[in-house]
């Protein structure tokens, strides 16, 4: 059986959208499953659009999320360079190959020239493509003499190398996922696949080193579905047709709505990141949300997007990555497009958040408090992190939800106040002062016994107390069990706090 060898090969064009992850996640997950190589490649020939720190910004979201390779342009391996522009002069070979075997030819048409061209065929409503039907009255090497081709060559002209489409000749793909796909070549074009700046395009430069590199398996975006009849044709012209890989074309992921792809633009203006981290624009200074810095875990990243067009055959949703490994399988991979669901993205991440250890929770939380300036030991931080834990969805909300663990209220929420707070409140409050005072040890179980009396003697509901006193120590109507939160918080900080809401609120 052939060693299962993949790759996930991105251009270093911008920060990588989420859609790229879970191309690279389903890469991962398929040759962990089959026990054979993962692969980092980096597709950058396209220099016009490269973008300084976007492949370091690759490398660190997807070591963030957990996706590791063996081989790849950070690590090495036996196929490296795993940087295409590091692979360069390698390519030109390979396009005088089919240059020699009449599959391709050089093409001489300026931009300006096939500019004119185009808008004359606009001109007639129709679409100019550069293939089987307008070669032959194009300046390339099937019109021109030998010798004319050679004095262009010898004169340094601007030239590009075009594989050669054939005429009328159904193009088949087989897809692990979508089945048998059919192409009429008269629908392709006749793709670029070298330039005479030395370097290749993505079609000669995928294919050759997909070829080098012993790809079995290629794992992609749907969009890139249009350049597999290419890409066969190749396979095909170079004698690799042995060798070719496998194809799985991944679904596109959708919009929230449905309407269309999910792209770069689509994230902040949604209100949800589409990058796995924050990422600063070298040119525009433009900041970009990530899933990291807006409190995501990596483990609830990785678990939502494996079922962004995958899903398992069971009711199970949280899986981690032993279990995904386990259970994935190219088979189950939809073919429709997969609706990116901000709120089930914060769901998965609060079943994994509240499964926590209270120590671990701390962990996230101490940082939070230290940009604050505020200094705790993490002792009392993990007894919060017990009491808050069910209420935080995302890393930032540990604090959201236990601020007032840590500073007492500046204000007090006035629609609340309102609600709640009578004109015998402050008389009731002051009157239970000096029962807190005397619990010892301030246990929550102490606090409930002699709260329970002094209700009872009192003849009141427990709301008409606890509501009141939640105000004061707290300064809204928010919070974890009120017994629990005053014995974490202590009784030389809950007086205090009772007395001042009293003072302000009552007065």
């Amino acid at each position: 059986m052939r060693e299962v060898r993949v790759r996930f090969a991105p251009s270093p064009t911008g920060p990588l959208h989420i859609g790229g992850v879970r191309t690279a996640l389903y890469n991962y997950l398929f040759a962990r499953k089959h026990g054979g190589k993962f692969i980092l490649r980096i597709e950058d020939t396209d220099q016009g659009r490269f973008v300084p720190g976007a492949e370091q910004y690759i490398i660190e979201s997807l070591t963030w999320s957990g996706i590791t390779f063996d081989e790849g342009v950070h690590i090495g391996g036996p196929y490296e360079p795993y940087r295409q522009s590091d692979r360069k002069e390698m390519y030109h070979q390979y396009a005088l190959q089919l240059l020699q075997n009449g599959t391709a030819y050089y093409a001489f048409d300026t931009p300006e020239e096939l500019d004119v061209i185009r808008k004359q065929h606009e001109s007639r409503k129709e679409t100019f493509q550069y293939g089987p039907q307008t070669r032959m009255s194009l300046k390339n090497s099937l019109t021109l003499s030998e010798n004319e081709v050679k004095e262009l060559l010898d004169s340094g002209v601007h030239y590009v190398i075009r594989v050669k489409i054939p005429e009328a000749e159904t193009i088949t793909v087989k897809d692990l996922i979508r089945g048998v796909v059919t192409v009429d070549s008269s629908l392709l074009d006749d793709k670029v696949l070298y330039k005479s700046d030395g370097m290749p395009t993505y079609h000669l430069a995928n294919v050759v080193d997909d070829y080098l590199m012993k790809i079995s398996h290629v794992i992609r975006g749907e969009e890139w579905l249009p350049s597999a009849p290419i890409h066969v044709l190749l396979y095909r012209y170079f004698g690799w047709e042995k060798e070719m890989p496998e194809f799985a074309h991944l679904p596109l992921l959708l919009k929230p709505d449905g309407n269309g792809k999910l792209s770069k633009r689509d994230g902040d203006r949604l209100g949800f990141p589409v990058f796995p981290l924050r990422w600063t624009d070298p040119k525009s200074g433009e900041v970009s949300s990530g899933y990291r810095e807006s409190g995501y875990l990596p483990e609830a990243f990785v678990n939502m997007l494996a079922f962004l067009g995958w899903n398992p055959g069971t009711e199970q949703e949280l899986f981690n990555t032993e279990q995904l490994i386990e259970h994935f399988s190219i088979e189950r991979v939809s073919k429709s497009g997969a609706k990116f669901d901000v709120e089930k993205a914060h769901w998965f991440n609060h079943q994994y958040l509240s499964k926590k250890t209270p120590a671990e929770l701390a962990t996230f939380l101490i940082p939070i408090l230290e940009e604050k300036n505020i200094e705790v030991c993490p002792e009392y931080v993990e007894e919060v992190c017990a009491l808050v834990r069910e209420r935080a969805v995302l890393i930032p909300d540990l604090f959201t939800q236990s601020h007032f663990f840590f500073v007492e209220p500046e204000a007090y929420d006035e629609k609340v106040v309102s609600k709640i707070w009578k004109p015998e409140t402050p008389a009731l409050l002051t009157e239970y002062i000096p029962v807190l005072e005397n619990i010892e040890p301030f246990t929550k179980e102490n606090i409930e016994v002699a709260t329970k009396e002094f209700v009872q003697n009192k003849g009141i509901g427990m709301g008409q107390l606890m509501n009141p006193l939640r105000l004061t120590v707290v300064g809204t109507n928010a919070g974890p069990g009120m017994m629990d939160m005053m014995a974490v918080i202590g009784k030389e900080f809950i007086i205090p706090r009772v007395k001042k809401g009293i003072e302000i609120i009552g007065a």
